[in-house]
């Protein structure tokens, strides 16, 4: 169904099933290393972190089709350098989370706060190697933005159809090394780019959001 709907259907049925109990760490870790699959670790709760919101922002092509904007991060970052991710950044003293993740995807990609519509959020992740609390909120607009955005912390924009994050046939694991060891890692891929991580966690949730029933499949490791 979702290959196929239109963009004012596809918000108003993802508006409604985040308005529900979400699937939480049970999605998230079916795109997680083995490592990551702990209830505890994963959580926020009871964590000194530092704090960012992210954005996971739909729009509609000029057929009205929907699509899920991502981002390549530069080359010469210093952290999370080449990675796929959501637009969102670090909290500020003075903003609430949303705020922070609205300011983010503003800075980061050109689009201006006033013009997004939060539909709602998605569960919170404690990311171990930066010690951040990643609060994943899901928003709309009603135009398709310019993917041509370069800024200091984008270097590809792209969008995605949702009913790909549904497809076992975007969803495989490699084993790569990460933080100086090799170990099997899930991730989709889309637009030509792994996408693992914190991203891909989210992005899981977000599938089981879609579609329950991605639930009932096996992890891939």
């Amino acid at each position: 169904m979702l290959d196929s709907i239109r963009f004012p259907a596809f918000a108003d049925l993802l508006t409604s099933r985040l308005s529900q109990p979400l699937p939480g760490q049970v999605a998230q870790f079916q795109m997680a290393p083995l490592a990551r699959r702990q209830p505890a670790m994963a959580a926020v709760e009871a964590k000194s972190c530092r704090e960012a919101g992210v954005l996971a922002l739909f729009y509609p092509d000029a057929d009205a089709r929907p699509h899920l904007l991502l981002t390549r991060r530069p080359e010469a970052m210093n952290k999370h350098a080449g990675q796929i991710a959501f637009p969102g950044g670090r909290r500020e003293e003075h903003e609430s989370l949303e705020e922070a993740a609205l300011r983010e995807t503003e800075e980061e990609v050109l689009i201006p706060a006033s013009r997004i519509d939060v539909m709602g959020a998605l569960s919170s992740l404690y990311i171990p190697p930066s010690n951040f609390c990643v609060h994943p909120f899901v928003g709309r607009i009603d135009f398709t933005p310019d993917l041509d955005v370069r800024t200091e912390e984008v270097a590809e924009a792209f969008g995605v159809r949702p009913h790909l994050l549904l497809d076992p046939a975007y969803r495989t694991a490699e084993p790569l090394t990460v933080g100086g060891q090799e170990r099997m890692v899930p991730f989709f891929l889309l637009g030509g780019h792994r996408v693992w991580g914190a991203t891909a966690m989210m992005l899981a949730e977000l599938a089981a959001v879609l579609d329950p029933l991605v639930l009932e499949r096996e992890s891939l490791i």
